[in-house]
């Protein structure tokens, strides 16, 4: 596999939070996962990675496929059962770097669908159990693979920095779907934030919790730990003292619009 355009960011970022941890044994190569401390706080923490020698060609960089969708559910509601009947739920934190689903005929054939549905569902499952759910993104959050691995999350906290990419679809993908070239695209991106890919612009949008900044992303610090550390401490902390459902993502001013077609939605309803 060439290493052209694979992040391995979301392999650093997991092994340096989760130090002195013990990897979970029995999962796929490009899930990577631990229980471990942040702070005094036991987390299972959770990355996708890229596996050159994954069996599905089209997840080998770092793509949420079939055995990433299936593994994540898995390991998300391994914590549920433990924790059903303990009185405080552990956080669960997501370390996303995924710059997409894995497209591909067998993926499709075999059920994607199916597979990066039951990983988002664990997720928000442990976050309506009660269990404190926060995503670090440190590099690419694209597509289903977002979807699936770290967007249920209570909070979002993302790296301030140019290698941090959010959107629904990559660049050539969303110029083909709207007629226009990538050069069209990321001019009509300057003037419309949601169709940009910098974190910048996606923070304007209200979804973020928090924007840190880190002096090294790609090999970050003991001062870089740190930071991301107290953000991930400080969400936990904050979630405890909110619903468990993502209203939150609504009180921003740049919601507005957000709120008032909801509120139009639920009269209708009623």
């Amino acid at each position: 596999m060439s290493e052209q355009n694979v992040s391995g960011r979301g392999r650093v970022w997991f092994t340096a939070l989760s130090a002195g941890s013990t990897p979970l044994e029995g999962l796929a190569p490009s899930v990577l996962a631990s229980d471990t401390m942040l702070g005094a706080t036991p987390v299972r923490m959770i990355a996708i990675v890229p596996d050159a020698d994954n069996r599905f060609p089209r997840a080998a960089r770092g793509e949420v496929g079939l055995l990433e969708g299936w593994t994540v559910a898995r390991v998300v509601r391994e914590v549920i059962v433990a924790d059903k009947d303990q009185a405080v739920k552990r956080p669960i934190v997501a370390i996303v770097d995924v710059p997409s689903q894995a497209y591909g005929r067998r993926e499709e054939a075999y059920g994607i669908h199916q597979a990066l549905a039951a990983a988002g569902a664990a997720y928000a499952s442990a976050r309506l159990a009660g269990h404190p759910v926060v995503a670090l993104i440190v590099g690419k959050a694209m597509s289903g693979g977002f979807l699936a691995h770290g967007y249920q999350a209570n909070r979002l906290i993302a790296l301030n920095d140019v290698g941090v990419v959010v959107h629904a679809m990559n660049k050539a993908a969303a110029a083909r779907i709207t007629l226009r070239s990538v050069e069209q695209l990321e001019a009509l991106a300057e003037k419309v934030p949601p169709m940009a890919y910098d974190v910048k612009n996606f923070s304007t949008l209200g979804l973020l919790w928090k924007l840190i900044d880190v002096g090294n992303p790609e090999q970050p610090s003991a001062a870089d730990l740190q930071v991301a550390e107290q953000a991930l401490q400080a969400a936990i902390a904050d979630i405890a003292t909110t619903p468990r459902d993502l209203s939150g993502r609504l009180v921003a001013t740049t919601r507005e619009a957000s709120r008032k077609v909801r509120e139009l939605l639920k009269a209708q309803w009623h």
